[in-house]
C-alpha cells in the first residue's frame, strides 16, 4: 500500500505534538486523570483530547501546564490563537471527522 507523503509528514508532525505534549505533562508530574477532575471533566477527556480536538479538554491540559492551547496544538489553531475550523481530518484518529460533518458529507 502506497501511503501519500503529504499525509505521512502530516502524521509525523501530529504524532510529535501529542509527544511533546505527554512530555511537558511529565516534566508537570501532572497525569491526564488528574487533570480532569482539577477542571471537573468528565473522566477521559483530557487524555482524548490529546489526540483529537476537544475544545474543553485542550483548555484545561493548557492551562494545566501554565500555556494556552494554540502553544501546544499547533495543528489545532492558526498562529495568531484562532482555532482552526472546521479541523484538518488530519487531526482525527484514523482520519475520523466529527459526525455532524459526517453527515453534511
Amino acid at each position: 500500500m502506497h501511503r501519500d507523503a503529504l499525509t505521512d509528514k502530516t502524521e509525523r508532525k501530529r504524532l510529535e505534538e501529542v509527544a511533546r505534549i505527554k512530555g511537558r505533562l511529565i516534566l508537570a508530574k501532572l497525569t491526564l486523570s488528574q487533570i480532569d477532575k482539577a477542571y471537573g471533566l468528565p473522566a477521559g477527556t483530557a487524555g482524548n483530547a490529546v489526540h483529537e480536538p476537544h475544545l474543553a479538554g485542550e483548555r484545561a491540559i493548557a492551562a494545566a501546564l501554565k500555556t494556552r492551547p494554540e502553544m501546544l496544538w499547533r495543528t489545532r489553531y492558526h498562529a495568531d490563537g484562532r482555532r482552526l475550523s472546521p479541523q484538518p481530518a488530519a487531526n482525527y484518529r484514523n482520519g475520523r471527522r466529527p459526525a455532524a460533518q459526517q453527515e453534511a458529507a
